[in-house]
């Protein structure tokens, strides 16, 4: 298995870690973030309507020198943006800001109530149309997965969850595996709140690599799209650099039970 992609349930392949912009600044900061990621290898950026930076995003990309078609742009769907013509009208306007032509996957970024059905039906229009190469949904737990997956006719391509060994969503994540419903991680760092917990530190000191690597590869390990959001470039290339071979990891300790 190539580690590198995830091939997503209708057939796109999608990289296995990517960078996230969450509270990258709009303007230089968010476009420099991006620019420095795109040359140090990650290939999946991923930005939202509410970052207030999707047209930094867009114009790293042009910038960058990495055609087009190598990059999965992710953007999200605000929660004030719910409902079929709203949906429809968001994601025009995300369009428009990225400048990208389309979207490689387009997220509702929260499920918000009474309203996630009709917002769903729009995502299939735009996904059908070829506006998104696909649609997949944000922070949905296993009761709102069954409550979609009973009423659409597509299968979300993607759940967008904080995930990390601190916080193992294990029945979500096997419920997904069970539908073919790609994990994705954002906040795989802990907030950098969790660096000197003793297992990663023995982790990182015996595979000389720092806690945020072993994080990182533990979500890849798990099967799970992992999304650093940093503004740094030492940190940038850091977090893509978490090599660790398969079988040498599997010669030590998990992090989870």
């Amino acid at each position: 298995m190539d580690e590198r992609v995830r091939r997503l349930n209708n057939g796109l392949k999608m990289p296995a870690v990517g960078l996230g912009t969450y509270r990258a600044g709009p303007g230089r900061e968010a476009r420099q973030a991006v620019l420095w990621a795109l040359q140090a290898g990650y290939r999946l950026i991923d930005t939202s309507l509410a970052y207030w930076n999707e047209p930094d995003v867009g114009a790293a990309v042009r910038e960058s020198g990495v055609p087009r078609e190598q990059i999965f742009v992710t953007t999200k769907l605000e929660n004030d943006d719910h409902g079929y013509d709203e949906t429809l009208r968001a994601c025009e306007r995300s369009l428009e800001n990225l400048g990208t032509g389309f979207l490689d996957l387009y997220l509702i970024h929260w499920p918000v109530a009474n309203l996630r059905g009709q917002t769903w039906r729009a995502m299939e229009r735009l996904y059908e149309e070829g506006l998104c190469r696909a649609i997949g949904v944000s922070n949905y737990t296993v009761r709102h997965l069954e409550e979609l997956l009973a009423s659409s006719e597509v299968v979300p391509a993607v759940n967008q969850v904080e995930f990390h060994p601190f916080l193992y969503q294990r029945d979500l994540l096997e419920f997904c595996r069970e539908r073919s419903i790609q994990l994705e991680a954002y906040s795989p760092l802990v907030k950098a709140t969790r660096f000197d917990d003793p297992v990663l530190r023995r982790l990182g000191e015996k595979y000389s690599k720092t806690p945020a690597q072993i994080l990182i590869r533990w979500d890849v390990e798990h099967g799970v799209v992992p999304i650093p959001k940093s503004v740094h470039k030492e940190w940038i290339e850091e977090n893509i650099d978490h090599g660790i071979s398969p079988s040498t990891w599997r010669t030590y300790a998990r992090l989870t039970p």
